[in-house]
């Protein structure tokens, strides 16, 4: 028995040392950015030794890439929860939209590296790295969104004038981008606007929910969300 169990407790070791090394260089980029962080100053705070680190990483490049991984993966999963049972496709994108203000509001740092990833890949990553990436957490994730508008207008919950090919990508650029920028600046923003950056992020996504729907969309399919983002944009 005492060996059948060493091999679980060994790649359970292995996996603390992972997500310390994970964990440690999270909050590294968050404070400093990703460019300005060296190896030395993630295996420090890490609390490991350089020869355990490099097991597990080559690369600060390689340890941001796994991060953002986990956290797309994560964030497939709880989307396909949420959209389950969604009735048409202006529910399945409300619940989308509240996923993402949820995360703003609940998991802040999360949002704020993916802020700092984008300023990296912006300059530095190639395209076909993350489109690979994208591809193993869904095959086919664009054809998805296509299929997401041309089913909303055949149901009647979306507006007949949208672009199929062209709706989802404008709305999850807009999304993306003020979601992250809203946690990047964070308090900045607040003393700026004189508003909370949750409540300004859940009008921005009532405005955009605005465009997309049907004049005539059915009442039923989201009420509950929409009295949601209500309640939390007017708190």
């Amino acid at each position: 028995m005492q060996k059948k169990a060493k091999p679980r407790t060994y790649h359970a070791h292995r996996e603390r040392q992972r997500r310390r090394i994970l964990d440690a260089a999270q909050s590294l980029f968050i404070e400093q950015g990703i460019e300005r962080v060296t190896m030395a100053e993630i295996t420090l705070a890490s609390g490991l030794q350089p020869s355990t680190m490099y097991q597990y990483f080559s690369s600060k490049d390689d340890i941001a890439w796994e991060l953002v991984s986990e956290l797309l993966c994560g964030a497939a999963t709880q989307v396909k929860k949420r959209i389950e049972g969604a009735p048409n496709a202006l529910a399945v994108i409300t619940a989308f939209l509240e996923f993402m203000a949820d995360e703003l509001s609940g998991n802040q740092a999360a949002v704020r590296f993916l802020a700092e990833f984008d300023a990296r890949y912006a300059h530095d990553w190639p395209v076909d790295r993350l489109l690979t990436l994208e591809t193993q957490i869904d095959p086919q994730p664009f054809r998805f969104f296509t299929e997401l508008i041309r089913n909303g207008i055949a149901d009647g919950s979306l507006r007949a004038d949208l672009d199929p090919e062209l709706t989802m990508h404008a709305v999850m650029n807009a999304v993306i981008g003020a979601q992250r920028r809203l946690a990047s600046l964070g308090r900045k923003v607040e003393i700026e606007y004189g508003q909370p950056i949750d409540r300004l992020f859940r009008e921005t996504l009532r405005i955009l929910l605005l465009g997309l729907r049907a004049p005539e969309a059915p009442a039923k399919e989201s009420s509950n969300t929409r009295k949601r983002i209500a309640r939390k944009r007017s708190s």
